[in-house]
């Protein structure tokens, strides 16, 4: 099987692990840079170029979609979707889970257990709203933000009027949501692959630190999921159409709550916290799925 992974780095870990399994068992496996890839398009004939020449069709792709190139990575993905070709994330997928406010609706229409959220574009509304979510404390995340990063936490009123007030001022859309206390800078990070639970650790932030990315400096350990906490993360990842997903789930007082549903979860932390070769599931899926694809295409 051909194989491609579309990367912007071939050397980071995750892009690394995912050609290592893949090449093992024997598929033809290449990085693609996404951001090199043109677009073209016409009636009945979608077509993907690079240096002006046709790039030969993979069987599937695996997409990696960094956050701030998501609106071009996902035209790409779409792009494949069309000429048919097999991909382990799908664009609209993608595009669901990188809108945090988008998610969350979708994840609360559900009926999944979520932190108290908060969207305004009026700054008046400030103190309401922090009020709506049970603070202060309250959390602040910038919609575009990726491993922690554009996260703040507003320890009283004026320091989340103040940080709101910037935010605003810079035309920055934000969330506000509900500072979960029992957290206490913990979270766990749930993988899951096709409706199952891949690997799942939990994440200590740094001292001081209430984030607990672990790009932030925070520690990863394994964890045994309870059967709510495996059922949520599964069901959050389902509800956004994600096939692969890294799902933060916190353990609060009214059990597992939803904090963010990632459609590019990283390897490196995962697999060298739990054990568990996860690249490999991956690999796994796309056989089974992209052989199931192509047995539709010709109608066997």
């Amino acid at each position: 099987m051909k194989i491609c992974v579309l990367s912007r780095n071939e050397n980071l870990y995750s892009t690394k692990r995912l050609v290592e399994e893949a090449s093992k068992r024997g598929h033809e496996v290449h990085v693609l840079d996404y951001m090199d890839l043109n677009i073209l398009i016409e009636g009945g004939n979608p077509l993907l170029l690079v240096n002006d020449q046709l790039i030969e069709l993979p069987d599937a792709i695996i997409p990696r979609i960094g956050a701030s190139k998501t609106y071009y990575g996902c035209a790409v993905v779409r792009q494949f979707e069309m000429m048919r070709v097999f991909t382990s994330v799908k664009s609209q997928a993608i595009v669901r889970s990188r809108d945090k406010l988008r998610s969350m609706q979708i994840l609360s229409r559900q009926g999944l257990g979520l932190p108290k959220t908060a969207f305004s574009s009026h700054p008046e509304q400030i103190k309401s709203l922090v009020k709506k979510v049970g603070g202060p404390p309250i959390v602040i995340k910038l919609l575009e933000g990726t491993q922690g990063k554009g996260v703040v936490l507003a320890e009283s009123l004026n320091a989340a009027k103040s940080a709101l007030d910037a935010f605003f001022g810079l035309k920055a859309h934000i969330i506000i949501q509900e500072y979960i206390k029992e957290s206490n800078g913990r979270d766990l990070r749930v993988f899951v692959i096709n409706g199952k639970v891949a690997a799942a650790m939990i994440r200590q932030g740094a001292q001081g630190e209430f984030r607990s990315n672990l790009h932030q400096g925070g520690e990863g350990q394994k964890v045994l999921l309870t059967k709510l906490e495996r059922e949520t993360a599964i069901n959050a990842a389902k509800a956004l159409g994600l096939a692969i997903a890294g799902v933060d789930l916190l353990q609060s007082s009214r059990g597992p709550l939803v904090m963010e549903v990632n459609s590019s979860p990283g390897l490196e932390g995962i697999e060298k916290t739990t054990g568990k070769n996860v690249a490999l599931q991956i690999i796994r899926y796309i056989e089974e799925n992209a052989f199931k694809k192509s047995k539709d295409k010709i109608g066997v």
